[in-house]
């Protein structure tokens, strides 16, 4: 008697089956979290919600691409890296702010949340009508490879910012739009 005919003859019961379940559960659950792992989501007040992962963010449109240069003290001494990621603006153009009124993008704030729950908040017409908010921008990736086991594999980077540590978003995982209306 094989393996199979014995699957077949005698099915599982009790513990075993319970054990093959939880295993199979937890395949599925481990699966279907690296394969959402790095996708960032924009809904809310948008006509278009989206769902975006590196792939997506690396072959988006050239005229949506950011590059910048930073630094940041590493040890002791200044390091220098270049930055690559697709403007927060340009995705948010793609999907478009769901407007009642023609007002309604005065009172719009973009919401960026963290896996962990850390948020940061930008107003619509910042993002669109300030030089500091035209770089803000999905980051995926530090001087030609994958953002650091630190950053995630997408964070939200807002180099304009003249301090820019507290809207520094790592583990990047929703965009949220909200129209504030009475």
């Amino acid at each position: 008697m094989n393996a199979m005919s014995l699957a077949v003859e005698r099915p599982l019961r009790g513990p075993h089956r319970l054990a093959l379940f939880c295993l199979l559960a937890a395949f599925c659950g481990l699966a279907a979290a690296a394969e959402a792992e790095g996708t960032v989501s924009i809904a809310g007040d948008v006509k278009r919600p989206i769902s975006i992962g590196v792939e997506g963010l690396r072959n988006f449109a050239a005229s949506g691409q950011l590059n910048y240069k930073s630094s940041r003290d590493v040890e002791g001494r200044q390091q220098h890296t270049v930055v690559k990621g697709v403007s927060l603006r340009a995705l948010l153009e793609q999907a478009t702010l769901a407007e009642r009124d023609r007002f309604d993008w005065r009172k719009a704030v973009v919401i960026a949340t963290a896996r962990d729950g850390y948020r940061v908040v930008f107003s619509w017409p910042e993002i669109f009508n300030t030089e500091a908010g035209g770089q803000v921008m999905l980051a995926y990736e530090r001087d030609g490879a994958p953002l650091g086991s630190g950053e995630g594999p997408v964070a939200l980077s807002a180099p304009g910012d003249i301090r820019t540590g507290p809207r520094h978003v790592k583990w990047l995982e929703r965009i949220e739009v909200r129209i504030l209306r009475d």
